[in-house]
């Protein structure tokens, strides 16, 4: 899809050359006073505070943009089309660039600089903790909730797509979720893991087909990566097992010519972000490939 790779590569362009001004254009201003309004207004055994309440919040921006998207169908060539497609994509990528935050953990040189840059990488999810494994696993489950599931569901229902995810991610785990009563907060959890459930298991195809393929498939089948469950651990662990086989080969390969590896600061955090570099240039290039190919415009 030619309006992917064109908001895609916008959108990662942004986040490089003015990461203050995506940030700014990713807050949901609006969605947030929507919110604050709601809590405010809705009565204690309302829908807004229930099971379904995230349906609520989501279904005028939702509609909205249906409504938009049918208007513009085929419209001046398809020109506004393509620009709301790129600029709803723009918005609802990151919110934070993810190749800045993991360099500003490996470039940390205190403990509170340290801390600071792990927090900031965690934001959308992951584990907590700060071992290395941990850190690993937060940069890929980072890269699902950043940039994949919002490429896949764009891909899929188009601008709306990306929109349904992002906003039910700010109530589900975002900073949003602060403002929606325990119950909703659950059920947005659970819509959630919906959506990003078949991501997953594209990116961890995707790590295989980019890494080691035994491995890979390995740790998937160990971490119940098979089985049909809204889990998505298998990701994580599929991460950890790619980047220590990645690691391996590196050492076996510097040993087998005779040269001793010069490690820089966290190579796990590197090669994980490697992996998911290439992971992502796989998938543009499929998409590329398919508009070439004229299966999809």
């Amino acid at each position: 899809m030619f309006t992917t790779l064109v908001a895609v590569l916008v959108a990662l362009a942004l986040g490089h050359v003015a990461p203050a001004a995506a940030v700014a254009l990713r807050r949901f201003g609006l969605f947030r006073r929507w919110l604050q309004w709601l809590d405010a207004h809705a009565t204690e055994g309302g829908v807004w505070r229930g099971r379904y309440g995230a349906i609520v919040a989501l279904l005028p921006f939702v509609l909205a943009l249906v409504l938009l998207q049918w208007l513009l169908h085929d419209r001046l060539f398809g020109l506004p089309s393509l620009l709301l497609g790129v600029l709803v994509l723009v918005m609802c990528w990151g919110p934070r660039d993810l190749d800045r935050d993991v360099e500003a953990v490996i470039d940390a040189d205190d403990a509170h600089t340290r801390h600071a840059a792990i927090a900031q990488l965690q934001a959308a999810g992951g584990s907590l903790q700060e071992d290395v494994p941990s850190l690993v696993e937060a940069t890929v489950v980072n890269a699902l909730r950043r940039w994949f599931a919002v490429l896949f569901w764009f891909l899929l229902l188009g601008p709306v797509g990306p929109l349904l995810y992002r906003l039910l991610a700010l109530i589900a785990v975002g900073p949003m979720r602060s403002l929606a009563s325990a119950e909703s907060v659950a059920g947005a959890r659970v819509a959630l893991s919906w959506l990003e459930w078949p991501v997953a298991q594209l990116m961890s195809l995707s790590m295989a087909l980019v890494g080691n393929f035994d491995t890979a498939f390995k740790a998937w089948r160990s971490a119940h990566g098979h089985q049909w469950t809204l889990s998505t651990v298998f990701l994580g662990a599929v991460a950890r097992a790619s980047v220590s086989a990645e690691l391996r080969e590196d050492a076996h390969d510097y040993s087998d010519a005779g040269m001793v590896p010069v490690w820089r600061r966290l190579p796990e955090l590197r090669d994980a972000m490697s992996l998911v570099w290439r992971m992502l240039l796989l998938w543009m290039a499929v998409l590329a490939l398919l508009v070439i190919a004229g299966w999809v415009t």
